[in-house]
């Protein structure tokens, strides 16, 4: 008998395709598993950069929050501060007639100086009328009639020329005030009678028993609102 044909035992055309069809399987598979491999690599690199919040950095979240709303509300107080002063001074200027710019160094140093703006004003007033070149019969000078003798308890070198510029006159005038104040333990009445006729003179009058009033005090006073109602940053 003759025996089958040995072609049905080589590996032929077909076989050679199973094995290309199976290896092709396989780079697919691996392609595929790589491709996954990648994919969870990458988020969990996403989840290393942006974990979860926890309390820590919901508190730092808050406080910076915090803080922000507190630079907000101090904004909030500067402008208010400058809205008050701007009304202070227009109001000022229009009550007794007088320059803007008068009114607004009338108020600034007052308030630098530690004097009640309102009462300043009042001094301004009864001293010289709100004139710079104002000159008393006493040889006084200026906005607030500052005889050379007192300025240079302040300012040693000070002229009488000097205490015509107007800052100047002012700030050396409303720190006499608020030393005047301060001597005669916060009563107005008698640190302006003390401004008026001076501090010795007052001192002794009181020491003797008597009474320094001579309308000076009441003067100045007449037209003053008391601190309560005082400007803004003024304590």
């Amino acid at each position: 008998m003759k025996r089958p044909t040995d072609k049905y035992n080589d590996p032929g055309p077909r076989s050679l395709r199973n094995l290309l069809l199976r290896g092709g399987l396989l780079l697919v598979l691996a392609a595929v598993i790589g491709t996954l491999a990648g994919w969870t690599k990458r988020v969990r690199a996403i989840d290393a950069v942006a974990p979860a919040p926890n309390a820590g950095f919901v508190a730092r979240r808050i406080g910076s929050l915090g803080d922000q709303l507190d630079a907000t509300r101090g904004e909030l107080d500067l402008l208010r501060i400058q809205l008050d002063r701007a009304n202070a001074i227009l109001d000022n200027s229009m009550k007794y007639q007088i320059p803007a710019d008068l009114a607004a160094s009338i108020y600034d140093i007052a308030l630098s100086e530690g004097i009640d703006p309102a009462l300043g004003f009042q001094l301004v007033k009864i001293e010289s009328s709100f004139k710079a070149n104002a000159r008393s019969s006493m040889g006084a000078i200026g906005y607030t009639q500052l005889q050379v003798t007192t300025a240079r308890f302040y300012e040693p070198d000070v002229t009488e020329r000097a205490l015509t510029q107007r800052d100047l006159n002012l700030r050396i005038g409303f720190r006499f005030l608020n030393d005047l104040v301060k001597k005669f333990d916060n009563d107005t009445h008698l640190a302006l009678l003390a401004y008026n006729r001076g501090p010795a003179k007052v001192a002794d009058i009181l020491a003797q028993g008597g009474d320094p009033t001579n309308g000076y005090s009441d003067a100045v006073l007449r037209g003053y609102a008391p601190p309560s109602s005082a400007a803004p940053g003024w304590r």
